[in-house]
């Protein structure tokens, strides 16, 4: 396929070209504003609908990005857009059906490469390929928000009033529309995701003693949690990144808990194990998971939740530390933290090399930026209310 560049102003000057690929989407349309709101201009949008392409680009009031039809499942479109770029946002998926195509395709043209997703599967592969420190380039995966702001936020909670951590409890979770795209990579990831070829995470395991103990917590059909309206269900699920999250943090036991408050959702995905091990096609199951996230959200304001809850000491004596984030949109979310990885790529603050975002990403930038952006409100509790700045400090309610 050939670049098509449809009537926008293609001059950056000094400034870095950002290649944005699927920049119509969910996140990567918030991506771009952010971006903008991060002072960056003369993007280049990516994606493979024309009148949607053109529409966030016309949102640019300087009229200085560009438009370029781009599809991350055919090579030589990839090549024509990646071409030129200094560095390339990708928000499309699905996830684990990609892997690292587009990061492959923006080193190969000598770009860096932000990823709102990849995870190890991604990593995998790129190292796989080879270093791409040896070229001086940086590929930062899982810029989103689970994983990426996920393990970045408890973190920086660890940092607000306790000399140390030894016990973490996460509940995340909220009411949306789902994409299609999240739709997909929600089937790929009951059997690939994780490290190695298993899948994503594990149901029912969490951390003890430091190490992953399967069969460890019970899901909670229907209950209340204080963060979070109405009734919900709760899946304890322990992913790759919980596991690593647990062992920079030093933990000694991480319980991490999947919020649903939808009961349409939560029946579905009781039900999808067995349906795609019966053989149901999982595009159509896709399609019944963006329904039934739809008949929940009806008549019902969006939301999504993170909470923290973390335990250790604070001047020799037990403490306890609280965080909760409260925002419009998880997608929003996403879109924050890779536009940050962007920034700081560009900024040379991330090495070269292959990372995950939550390693290399300074949590007290990306704090501040949810802030002072008006992306989402937190609240801290306990031993991290009396530590924190007032001004980084901002209650809010769903």
């Amino acid at each position: 396929m050939t670049r098509n560049t449809m009537t926008r102003n293609t001059t950056t000057g000094n400034r870095p070209l950002i290649g944005v690929l699927g920049a119509s989407g969910a996140v990567g349309r918030a991506a771009v504003r952010e971006l903008r709101a991060l002072g960056h201009t003369g993007l280049r949008l990516g994606g493979r609908t024309a009148s949607a392409l053109c529409a966030v680009a016309e949102e640019d009031p300087a009229g200085h990005d560009e438009t370029v039809w781009a599809d991350a499942t055919a090579p030589d479109g990839l090549r024509a857009f990646t071409e030129g770029c200094d560095i390339v946002l990708n928000c499309v998926g699905p996830t684990y059906r990609l892997r690292a195509t587009v990061a492959s395709a923006a080193l190969a043209a000598g770009a860096h490469c932000v990823d709102v997703a990849g995870d190890d599967p991604a990593a995998e592969d790129l190292l796989q390929d080879g270093d791409p420190a040896r070229d001086g380039r940086t590929v930062v995966l899982s810029a989103g928000a689970l994983p990426g702001l996920s393990s970045l936020l408890p973190r920086w909670l660890a940092g607000q009033g306790l000399d140390n951590a030894s016990a973490l409890t996460a509940h995340c979770g909220g009411l949306e529309s789902c994409s299609p795209t999240v739709a997909r990579d929600l089937m790929l990831s009951l059997t690939s995701g994780g490290a190695d070829g298993a899948a994503y995470g594990e149901a029912l395991a969490a951390v003890r003693g430091g190490r992953r103990v399967p069969r460890a917590l019970r899901t909670a059909e229907d209950t209340e949690h204080e963060a979070f309206p109405g009734r919900v269900a709760l899946q304890p699920y322990l992913s790759g990144e919980s596991e690593r999250l647990a062992t920079v943090l030093g933990l000694d036991r991480l319980d991490w808990y999947n919020v649903h408050p939808g009961p349409a959702v939560r029946a579905l995905l009781n039900l999808l194990p067995g349906r795609l091990a019966a053989g149901d096609d999982p595009a159509r199951l896709a399609d019944r998971l963006i329904l039934a996230a739809d008949l929940d959200l009806a008549g019902r304001r969006p939301y999504y939740v993170m909470d923290f809850a973390l335990s250790g000491t604070a001047s020799g004596q037990p403490a306890t530390a609280g965080l909760t984030l409260r925002a419009a949109s998880s997608y929003r979310l996403t879109a924050a933290v890779g536009a940050l990885a962007v920034d700081a790529v560009l900024r040379a603050e991330v090495a070269a090399g292959v990372h995950f975002a939550c390693d290399v990403l300074d949590p007290d930038t990306v704090v501040r930026h949810l802030r002072s952006q008006g992306v989402a409100d937190l609240r801290l509790t306990g031993a991290a209310a009396g530590a924190a700045p007032a001004e980084q400090v901002e209650e809010g309610v769903l």
